[in-house]
């Protein structure tokens, strides 16, 4: 049976014929070289597309070296080991800025042959042998400072020496000697306990390749406030990796701790839950969790922090109380109210009763005068029989008069004599 083409099914072949197209061929390709794995983008022009992991040729600030193909950028990203420009420099920023070792001034000579692979290979056993030379000449002359690794490139233009130093080194005479012993230029360049462990470290104490040799470029300094946030260990031999300095990786996970204690509140401070109102004793960063001490019944409950609320704003429902529990007023001769009631009457009795010894004393006639009898007798008032003198001021005998007639414990005294 013949198959007849139709005109839908020839438009749709077209059009995934399009789209499965060889994408725009790329201009540059980024690569890494050098003993500190820097990067680099390059121009590259050749008929051959590299893939990743390939091995190029490139003309760096440095020299002729050899050079490992990262990725290739394409205008549009067209296929799945390829980025754009953009979002290369995006991460690039992302990962440091202008700090990130980014270099542009080059460009990508050819694939490299088996013959420049062996000579790199014969640069790189030569290695360990040009660092124990340097450092028996800095021994020698009685530098202070250590050799850490000598790196050569392929084209020979230079010859890096990695060294570590307290302070400034005068290593003129050392440069000049490595220079006639070498016959090439002479690049001596202090670094740091971090860049150190780049060149020299291997596996960290997780298991996996140290990140500052891995992938991690621009080595931020660390401090123990990211040790105590997330709660680590402060032991400095369990936090401290190959350089000897605070792990990187205590950094990766330091924004997101700071976000989400933000989030929690501040210890000691007065919270409302769904069981009542209470004070916050502890708080936990990854799981979200309130310790709070309720005012109620000063139990501990742990309270997400999404169910706390304001103080005085979420409070536990009263519970019904039986009908026998409520007293009444006026049944059977006892005393209606709560104890709190109860407790208060006396001190309301005593006030009553102060109250209204106040209102006698004021509604009573002043008493006698200390120089002039009473009419019953010539016995004189009180104050004549205390000795009081007739010329001592009138406030300080009425304040003396109050106190004696202030009522105390016992029954009350008997009001001095009206005057005539």
């Amino acid at each position: 049976m013949p198959i007849y083409p139709l005109e839908q099914f020839e438009k749709d072949l077209a059009e995934d014929r399009r789209s499965r197209a060889e994408p725009e061929a790329t201009k540059t390709v980024v690569v890494r070289f050098g003993a500190m794995r820097l990067i680099g983008e390059y121009p590259f022009r050749a008929s051959i597309r590299p893939g990743c992991g390939s091995r190029l040729i490139c003309r760096t600030h440095r020299g002729t070296e050899l050079a490992t193909v990262l990725t290739s950028t394409c205008p549009n990203a067209g296929c799945s080991h390829s980025i754009t420009r953009q979002e290369m420099l995006e991460y690039i920023e992302n990962s440091g800025g202008r700090a990130y070792p980014f270099f542009t001034n080059g460009r990508a000579l050819r694939v490299a042959s088996p013959e420049d692979l062996q000579a790199q290979a014969r640069l790189d056993e030569s290695v360990d042998r040009m660092t124990r030379e340097t450092r028996r000449a800095v021994a020698d002359q009685g530098l202070k400072m250590r050799v850490v690794r000598a790196e050569p490139i392929l084209g020979g233009e230079t010859l890096t020496f990695f060294y570590t130093a307290e302070g400034r080194v005068d290593f003129r005479d050392l440069v000049q000697r490595l220079s006639d012993e070498h016959r090439t230029r002479i690049e001596m360049r202090q670094i740091g306990a971090r860049d150190e462990a780049r060149l020299n470290g291997d596996y960290e104490r997780c298991g996996q390749h140290c990140c500052c040799r891995q992938f991690l470029k621009v080595l931020k300094p660390v401090s123990m406030k990211s040790a105590k946030l997330q709660k680590a260990t402060l032991d400095p031999l369990k936090i401290s990796g190959r350089c000897g300095r605070l792990m990187c990786c205590l950094r990766y996970e330091d924004k997101t701790y700071e976000e989400l204690k933000r989030r929690l509140p501040h210890r000691r401070s007065h919270v409302g839950t769904p069981e009542g109102d209470g004070i916050v004793l502890n708080t936990q960063i990854l799981t979200q969790l309130v310790l709070v001490r309720l005012d109620a019944d000063s139990r501990d409950v742990a309270v997400p922090v999404e169910e706390l609320t304001e103080a005085g704003l979420a409070r536990p429902e009263p519970t019904a109380q039986p009908a026998e529990a409520v007293p009444s007023r006026g049944s059977g001769g006892e005393s209606s109210g709560s104890a709190g009631d109860r407790s208060r009457r006396p001190r309301r009795r005593r006030r009553r009763r102060a109250d209204s010894a106040r209102q006698k004393g004021s509604d009573r006639p002043p008493p006698t005068p200390p120089d002039r009898p009473s009419a019953q007798g010539g016995d004189a008032g009180p104050a004549a029989k205390a000795g009081q003198q007739p010329d001592q001021p009138a406030k300080r005998k009425r304040r003396r008069r109050r106190r004696r007639n202030k009522p105390g414990p016992g029954p009350a005294s008997n009001p001095p004599p009206d005057s005539p």
